[in-house]
C-alpha cells in the first residue's frame, strides 16, 4: 500500500486509519510510528515544564515568581540556542548546516522568550485570581502545602504520627523483604549461610526468632554445662560471633551480600558507632541538641560509614571506592524519601520540644518574668559549655527572628516584612560565609597535595634520603603528610562551622513554623507561642553575646584545640559504642586535660628549635 493510499484511508476514516487495510508489516511500523511520537511528545512536555513553571500559584506573588521565573528561562534558553544551533550544525553538515542551524536558532531565540512571556502572564492571572483564597486560607490559620498545591489545617501532633507510621512500615519492609519466615522452602539467597546453620535458622528468619535460636543453642554449648567438652568455650565463642552478626540489621545485610568478613567485631563495633556522639563532642552540641537536633554534618558521616561498611572493599577498584564516596557526600547515594524524612523528624522533634518548654506559661503554671529568669539560667549553663555561646547566638537569633515575623504579619505587615528582611540578609551573609570558607578550604587542600606531592618526589629523589631505607623514607612521608593535613584543620573546621550555620538555621525556620502553624490550637494560642519563643530567644541571643565578649569563640580553634576535641571525640564514640557510660562533665574534662597535653607537647618540640637557632647562625 502506497502512502498517498495510507493518507486516503486516513481521511476516509475521518478519526484514523483503516487498519483492517494494513499488513502485519505496515501496521507494526505505524505502531512504532506513533510511540515514536509519544515519546517525542512526552519529551517536549518534560523540557517545557522544565522551563516553564505551570504549577498552580498559592497568590499573586507567587504567581509574580513564577512568571519572573518562567520569562528567564525562556530568554536564557533563546540566547543559548541562537549560539549552540549554529554550532551543532555546522559540526553535522559544514556551512549547510551552519545556516539551517542558525535559522533553528533565530526561530527559538524569538519563540522561547515569547513563550517565557505567555506562561508568565498566564501564572501572574492565575496567581491574582487564587489571592482573595490565599487571604481567607491564611486568615483561618491554614497552610500552603508545596506538593499538594492545596492550603490544609497543619497538625503537628498527626505529622508526628505519620512518621513514625512510615518508619514502622519501612522497619516492617526491611524484616520481611526475605520472604516468609521459619523453614520456608523458598529461602533467601545468601553469599554464606555457616552463621544461619550454626542457629538453625532459616536465612528468612526474624529477629525474634535468632535471638530465640540463639539462647536455645546457647544453653546447650555453655562452657558450664560442657565442662568435659574442652571446645565448648571455642564454639560458645563462634555462636556468640554468629548472634552478633545476625542479631545487627547493618552487619546481617552485610554479611547476606558480601559473606564472612576478616574482622567482624570490627565490622560490628562500626554498625554501634553513633556519629551523632563524635560530632557532639567536637561541636560541644550535647546541651543543645533538644533546640538543633542531629547535625546535618552527622547524618551524612552516619550514612557514608553504614554504607561504605556494607560494600565489599575486596571486589571495588580504588576509583570505584573514591566515586562512591563522593556520591555520598554530595547526596547521590542518600535515599532522597528517607533523607527526607529524616529531617521532617528533625523539625517535628523541636517543634514538639519548644511547645512543650513554653506549655507551663500557655497554661498560666508560670508567669513571663519567671520563664524569663529561668531561661537565662539554662543560658548560662550552656554558655559554660564548648562553643556555648556561639550556639546560643546562633539559635537565639534564629528563634527571635522567627517569631517576630509570624508576629508581625499578624499585626503589621511592615513589621513582618521587616523582620522578613532581617532573615534574608542573615541567610545571606551565612551563604557567603559558606562560600569564603569553602575557598579556604579548598585552598588549604590543595597546599597540603602539594607539599605532601614535592615531598614525595624529594624521597624518590633520594635528595632528602640520607641513608635511610625505604620504610623509613615511608614513615617520614606519612608523618608529614599527617603534620601538614593538620595545620590545614582550621580552615576545614571552619567550613563546616558555617555549614552547620545554615543547617541550623533552616530547621529552626521550619520547626518554628510547625509550631506556629499548629491547628490543634486556636489563633490567639499560636501568637501567643510565638511571643514566648521570642523572649526565649532574645534571652539566649542576648546571653551569647554578652558572655562572647570575654571568650574567644569565634572559630573552631587553634589546630592543638581541634586535635585535643578530636582524640575526645573517637574515644568517647568508642567508648560508648561498647556500652560506657560517658557524660557531660567526662567529656569536657577530658577535653581539658587533652588540651594541656597537646600545648606542652607543642612546647617541648619548640624549645630543640630554639636552641639549634643559635648554633645554625654561629
Amino acid at each position: 500500500m502506497s502512502s498517498k493510499q495510507l493518507d486516503d484511508s486516513k481521511a476516509g476514516s475521518g478519526v484514523g486509519y483503516d487498519t483492517s487495510k494494513l499488513t502485519d508489516e505496515e501496521l507494526a511500523i505505524k505502531a512504532q510510528e506513533e510511540l515514536n511520537m509519544e515519546g517525542e511528545m512526552q519529551e517536549a512536555s518534560e523540557v517545557f515544564n522544565s522551563l516553564f513553571s505551570t504549577r498552580k500559584p498559592k497568590d499573586f506573588s507567587a504567581g509574580l515568581s513564577s512568571a519572573t521565573k518562567s520569562i528567564g528561562k525562556g530568554v536564557l534558553a533563546g540566547a543559548v540556542s541562537l549560539v549552540a544551533q549554529p554550532i551543532a550544525g555546522a559540526q553535522q553538515e559544514g556551512t549547510k548546516g551552519f545556516f539551517k542551524g542558525l535559522a533553528t536558532g533565530v526561530a527559538s531565540a524569538v519563540a522561547l522568550p515569547l513563550t517565557g512571556v505567555c506562561v508568565g502572564a498566564y501564572q501572574v492571572a492565575r496567581g491574582a485570581g487564587n489571592q482573595k483564597e490565599a487571604n481567607d486560607a491564611s486568615r483561618q490559620g491554614m497552610q500552603w502545602d508545596t506538593e499538594k498545591r492545596a492550603w490544609i489545617f497543619y497538625f503537628l501532633n498527626k505529622e508526628k504520627e505519620e512518621i513514625e507510621e512510615w518508619e514502622m512500615k519501612k522497619q516492617q519492609g526491611k524484616t520481611a523483604s526475605g520472604g516468609a519466615a521459619g523453614g520456608s522452602l523458598n529461602e533467601k539467597k545468601v553469599k554464606d549461610r555457616e552463621y544461619y546453620d550454626l542457629l538453625g535458622v532459616s536465612t528468612n528468619a526474624t529477629p525474634g526468632e535468632i535471638k530465640k535460636a540463639y539462647y536455645k543453642e546457647a544453653r546447650k554449648v555453655h562452657p558450664d554445662k560442657c565442662q568435659n567438652d574442652p571446645e565448648a568455650a571455642q564454639k560458645f565463642q563462634t555462636l556468640g560471633a554468629a548472634y552478633q552478626i545476625l542479631s545487627n540489621e547493618q552487619t546481617r545485610e552485610s554479611y547476606d551480600k558480601n559473606g564472612k568478613s576478616e574482622n567482624e567485631n570490627a565490622d560490628a563495633l562500626v554498625n554501634a558507632i553513633d556519629t551523632t556522639v563524635f560530632f557532639n563532642v567536637m561541636f560541644g552540641s550535647t546541651l543543645v541538641e533538644p533546640y538543633i537536633g542531629e547535625l546535618w554534618i552527622a547524618s551524612i558521616a552516619d550514612f557514608v560509614m553504614k554504607d561504605m561498611a556494607n560494600q565489599d572493599p575486596a571486589k571495588m577498584s580504588e576509583s570505584q571506592m573514591s566515586d562512591q564516596f563522593q556520591d555520598n557526600l554530595s547526596g547521590k547515594g542518600v535515599d532522597t524519601e528517607e533523607a527526607k524524612m529524616r529531617q521532617a523528624k528533625r523539625e517535628v522533634k523541636i517543634a514538639i520540644y519548644l511547645r512543650d518548654k513554653i506549655q507551663s506559661i500557655m497554661d498560666g503554671k508560670v508567669a513571663e518574668d519567671d520563664f524569663a529568669a529561668m531561661t537565662q539560667m539554662e543560658a548560662f549553663k550552656i554558655a559554660d559549655g564548648s562553643f556555648g555561646t556561639t550556639f546560643l547566638t546562633m539559635i537565639g537569633f534564629q528563634l527571635q527572628v522567627e517569631a517576630e515575623e509570624y508576629i508581625g504579619f499578624r499585626n503589621s505587615i511592615v513589621d513582618g516584612y521587616r523582620a522578613q528582611a532581617k532573615k534574608n540578609v542573615h541567610a545571606t551573609s551565612n551563604n557567603f560565609k559558606i562560600t569564603g570558607a569553602a575557598i579556604k578550604a579548598a585552598s588549604a587542600g590543595r597546599k597540603v597535595y602539594k607539599d605532601v606531592e614535592t615531598a614525595q618526589a624529594e624521597m624518590q629523589k633520594g635528595e632528602n634520603n640520607d641513608g635511610k631505607t625505604k620504610e623509613q623514607a615511608d614513615t617520614e612521608q606519612a608523618m608529614l603528610a599527617a603534620q601538614k593535613l593538620e595545620d590545614s584543620l582550621p580552615a576545614f573546621l571552619e567550613l563546616a562551622w558555617a555549614i552547620n550555620a545554615r543547617d541550623i538555621s533552616r530547621t529552626l525556620k521550619n520547626a518554628c513554623r510547625r509550631l506556629f502553624s499548629d491547628a490543634s490550637v486556636d489563633m490567639d494560642k499560636r501568637l501567643k507561642r510565638a511571643y514566648m519563643i521570642q523572649i526565649l530567644g532574645k534571652e539566649f541571643n542576648v546571653v551569647g553575646k554578652m558572655i562572647a565578649k570575654g571568650k574567644n569563640e569565634d572559630g573552631p580553634g587553634t589546630k592543638e584545640d581541634i586535635r585535643a576535641r578530636a582524640e575526645v571525640a573517637v574515644m568517647t564514640t568508642m567508648a560508648k559504642a561498647q556500652g560506657q557510660e560517658v557524660n557531660d562533665e567526662d567529656m569536657e574534662e577530658m577535653i581539658k586535660r587533652q588540651k594541656e597535653m597537646s600545648s606542652q607537647l607543642a612546647a617541648s618540640q619548640k624549645e630543640p628549635l630554639k636552641e639549634a637557632e643559635p648554633e645554625a647562625k654561629s
